[in-house]
C-alpha cells in the first residue's frame, strides 16, 4: 500500500507491482500476488478491465486546497481545511499543469519533503485567473509571451494568426486557451496590446490589467450618475439637521479633487467647543439594488497608483455631487461632538446635515496657519490641533501604537518619467484631521455597539485588528536586537514597548526598516460584523464611517447607522458579513496594486542614476543574496550572492548573515553599506545591486 501511495490514482498490472516492489524470487512473487488479491477481496484495491489495479483509497484521502506556486521546481497547497496542519509540497511534476492561487484536490504520498507531507495534485476544481500580462518575445514562427506576475514560471505560446497586431517586445494581456500537459507550455491568445514595454502608460495599464483593475465605468455607469439631479431640495434641508451658518472648512492634499470629510467649530455658551464631523452623504445618491451600488459593491475601494486614481464612483459623484466643495451646499452625514477644554466628550449626536464650506484648506495652508498664528481661519484650526492633541494623548495613554511609517511620492515629467523621489511629511495639519476621523469612527463603532447586548449584539461592519502574534513578535524582537534595540513585551507591554522602540529609532537610517518590519508584525486590519477591537488603535470599537466616495465599508455604515437610529431591527448578519470578506479581499488587491506602481517607479528611477554610489542598510538576508534599502530613496534592492565574488559567502539564518569562508568578512542585518545600481528589470519589477567597497 505504502508502493499505490507513492503513486496515486495510478493503476497497475500485476507484472508492474512486482517491478515496483522490486520481487524476483518466484515464491515471493506467489505471497505478493495473493496480497494483491486478498486487498481486492477487502475493498482496498479494485481491479479494472485491462487486469490493472488501482488503489480504492485515493478518493478517501483527497484534500481540496489553494496552490500556492512558490518557485519553478514546486508548490505548496494550503489546505481549506483548517483542522489540516502545515501545508502539502507539491513537486512541479505533479501538479498536473495547476498554477497558482488555483484551486485543487491533491492525496498525500507516504513520505515528507522536510516537515511537510508530500502530495500530488489529481484534479484542478477552479482556475484562479486565465488572463495574464507579459512581454510578447517573436521569432520567425511563433512568439512567446513572458508574464510579469512572479508566480507565473511557464512562458504561454502564442500562434502567430493569434497576435491582434501585437509587436516584438509589446506588453500584452494574454488569455490561456490550453493549459499544460506534462511538459508542454500552456497556449494562449493575445486579447489587448497596452504598448511599448518599458513606456509608462504601457507599464501602468499592465499593474491595472495584471491586478484585474477596471480601466474605466461602464457607459451605463456613468449615464447614471450624471442623470441624478444636482438640486438640494428644501424638503430634504427640512428633514436635516442645518448647519450651513456654522465655520466649517476641508483639509486635504493640494492635488485632491474629492473631498469627502470637513470640521465645523463653534463655540458653546458654557465654554465648551462644538466639533462636527461631516461626511458626504454618498448613500442618499447611491440608492441600493441600483447599477452604481452594484458597481460600488464590485470595485470597494479607490485604487491610488502613482500617476492617477481608480475611483470606486463615477466622477459625478466623487468629485462633483458629493465633494464637499468650498462655497457649495452639500448633503452629509454628520458625527458632532460637545468637547470641554481636556477633549472629554460631554455630548454627542449622529445623523444627516446640510453644511456650506466656507474654505477648502491644502494641509499646506493650514499647517501655515499653525505655524505663523495668521491668517483666516487661524484661530479655529489652532483649537482644533491643541483638541486633536489631547486625543491623541488620551489615545497613547490608553496603549495605541505609535506608527509612523516613511511614503513616498513621486516628482513625474509629462511623459510619466520619475525626477525624483520625495518622502511624504506628516505634520501637525495632517494629524489634526486623522485624529477628529478616528474619533468619529470610534464613536459610531461605539453607539451601535451598545444598542445590541452580549446574548443580542446588533449586526453592524466594524474594521478589527487583533492582537500580534507572539510568535512573530519573538521573531521581531530578535530582529531589532540586531539593530542594537531591546524590547522587553513581557515586563512593558506590548504598545508601550513598540513605541518606545520607535521614539528611539525616528531619525536612525534602520527607522523605515523597523518600522516596516513591526507593522508587518502586526495582524492585518479587516472589516467584519464580529467586534474584536483594535489592537494598533487600543480602541475597543471601531469602524470606518468617514471616507464614503472612496470606500464601500464606509457605506455600509451609513445605511445601518441610519437603519438603527430610525429604531430598525438587526439585520442579516451574513449577507453583510461576505460583503465585508469582499472588501477586505478588495482592499488588499489595492494596496498590491499600489505597492507595485510604487515600486515600478523606484525601478525606474534608479534605472537613471545607474553611475551613482549610495549610502544603505541591509533589510534582509536570505540564502540567494542581501537586501538593501537605499537611505535616499527608500528603495529595495538586492545583491545577488552570485555577485559576491570576492570569497565563498555562506548564509549564517541564525545570526541573520552571510559570512566568507575564507576571508571571514560579514555581512549582517541593520550594517551600514554602500552599493550601486548593477541591473533593473522593469518587467520583474527589481533591483539589481553591487556593493561599493569603502
Amino acid at each position: 500500500m505504502e508502493f499505490f501511495g507513492q503513486h496515486p490514482g495510478r493503476s497497475y498490472q500485476m507484472k508492474q507491482i512486482l517491478q515496483g516492489l522490486n520481487i524476483r524470487d518466484k515464491k515471493s512473487k506467489q505471497i505478493v500476488t495473493d496480497v494483491v488479491y486478498r486487498l481486492e477481496d477487502a475493498g482496498v484495491l479494485k481491479r479494472l478491465r485491462n487486469g490493472s489495479f488501482i488503489s480504492e483509497q485515493r478518493e478517501l484521502e483527497t484534500i481540496t486546497g489553494i496552490v500556492d506556486y512558490v518557485n519553478a521546481r514546486f508548490a505548496y497547497v494550503v489546505p481549506e481545511d483548517p483542522e489540516f496542519e502545515g501545508d502539502i509540497w507539491v513537486s512541479k511534476e505533479d501538479l498536473l499543469g495547476a498554477m497558482d492561487d488555483d484551486t485543487v484536490k491533491v492525496v498525500l504520498k507516504n513520505k515528507r519533503h522536510g516537515k511537510s507531507p508530500e502530495g500530488k495534485v489529481v484534479e484542478i476544481l477552479a482556475r484562479h485567473r486565465d488572463e495574464f500580462v507579459g512581454r510578447i518575445e517573436m521569432s520567425a514562427r511563433y512568439a512567446f509571451v513572458i508574464p510579469d506576475f512572479r508566480k507565473m514560471h511557464h512562458d504561454i505560446y502564442v500562434h502567430l494568426n493569434e497576435l491582434k497586431g501585437a509587436r516584438h517586445n509589446d506588453k500584452v494581456i494574454v488569455k490561456v486557451t490550453q493549459w499544460p500537459e506534462r511538459d508542454k507550455k500552456p497556449e494562449g491568445e493575445i486579447v489587448r496590446v497596452l504598448g511599448k514595454a518599458g513606456e509608462h502608460n504601457a507599464e501602468i495599464h499592465s499593474i491595472i490589467a495584471e491586478f484585474g483593475l477596471p480601466l474605466e465605468f461602464p457607459e451605463r455607469i456613468e449615464q447614471d450618475a450624471e442623470e441624478i439631479p444636482d438640486e438640494i431640495t428644501a424638503k430634504e434641508i427640512k428633514k436635516r439637521k442645518d448647519f450651513r451658518e456654522v465655520t466649517t472648512f476641508t483639509i486635504d492634499p493640494a492635488d485632491a479633487k474629492d473631498f469627502d470629510d470637513a470640521l465645523s467649530i463653534r463655540d458653546l455658551p458654557n465654554g465648551n467647543t462644538e466639533v462636527g464631523i461631516h461626511i458626504a452623504d454618498v448613500t442618499h445618491y447611491v440608492q441600493p439594488k441600483t447599477a452604481l451600488e452594484e458597481e460600488a459593491v464590485e470595485r470597494a475601494t479607490s485604487v491610488y497608483l502613482v500617476d492617477r486614481t481608480i475611483p470606486m464612483l463615477p466622477e459625478r459623484l466623487s468629485n462633483g455631487l458629493c465633494s464637499l466643495r468650498p462655497n457649495e451646499e452639500k448633503l452629509t452625514f454628520s458625527a458632532v461632538f460637545e468637547l470641554d477644554a481636556q477633549a472629554n466628550i460631554k455630548s454627542e449626536w449622529f445623523g444627516r446635515t446640510v453644511i456650506y464650506s466656507d474654505r477648502r484648506f491644502t494641509y499646506e495652508e493650514a499647517q501655515e496657519r499653525l505655524d505663523t498664528q495668521e491668517g483666516d481661519f487661524h484661530e479655529e484650526i489652532t483649537r482644533l490641533n491643541q483638541l486633536a492633541y489631547k486625543l491623541k494623548d488620551k489615545r497613547f495613554r490608553s496603549g495605541a501604537v505609535n506608527f509612523e511609517t516613511v511614503e513616498v511620492k513621486f516628482k513625474l515629467a509629462e511623459d510619466g518619467k520619475p525626477l525624483g523621489i520625495i518622502p511624504k511629511e506628516r505634520k501637525d495639519a495632517h494629524k489634526l484631521i486623522e485624529e477628529f476621523m478616528l474619533l468619529a469612527n470610534k464613536r459610531v463603532a461605539t453607539f451601535i455597539f451598545e444598542k445590541g447586548t452580549k446574548a443580542n449584539p446588533v449586526t453592524f461592519v466594524y474594521r478589527t485588528h487583533d492582537d500580534p502574534d507572539p510568535e512573530k513578535l519573538d521573531t521581531f524582537s530578535t530582529f531589532a536586537r540586531r539593530f542594537g534595540h531591546q524590547l522587553d513585551y513581557e515586563r512593558n507591554g506590548i504598545s508601550k514597548s513598540l513605541n518606545g522602540l520607535i521614539s528611539e529609532i525616528e531619525g536612525k537610517p534602520e527607522q523605515n526598516v523597523l518600522q516596516q518590519l513591526a507593522i508587518r508584525t502586526m495582524a492585518k486590519a479587516k472589516y467584519t460584523t464580529n467586534e474584536k477591537g483594535h489592537f494598533g488603535l487600543a480602541f475597543p470599537h471601531y469602524t470606518h464611517f468617514t471616507s464614503p466616495i472612496r470606500r464601500y465599508p464606509d457605506m455600509m455604515v451609513h445605511r445601518l447607522l441610519q437603519h438603527y437610529l430610525d429604531g430598525g431591527k438587526s439585520v442579516d448578519k451574513e449577507e453583510f458579513e461576505q460583503l465585508c470578506l469582499h472588501s477586505s479581499g478588495r482592499e488588499k488587491r489595492a494596496a498590491d496594486a499600489e505597492r507595485a506602481s510604487i515600486k515600478y517607479k523606484q525601478v525606474e528611477f534608479m534605472s537613471l542614476v545607474e553611475e551613482k554610489v549610495f549610502e544603505g542598510i541591509i533589510s534582509g538576508v536570505t540564502e540567494w543574496g542581501i537586501y538593501v534599502e537605499i537611505t535616499e530613496t527608500k528603495c529595495e534592492g538586492m545583491v545577488r550572492m552570485a555577485d559576491l565574488n570576492d570569497d565563498f559567502y555562506e548564509f549564517d539564518e541564525q545570526n541573520y548573515r552571510v559570512v566568507g569562508r575564507r576571508n571571514k568578512r560579514m555581512f549582517t542585518l541593520g550594517d551600514d553599506v554602500k552599493v550601486s545600481v548593477k541591473a533593473t528589470d522593469i518587467d520583474r519589477r527589481t533591483i539589481d545591486l553591487i556593493f561599493e567597497d569603502e
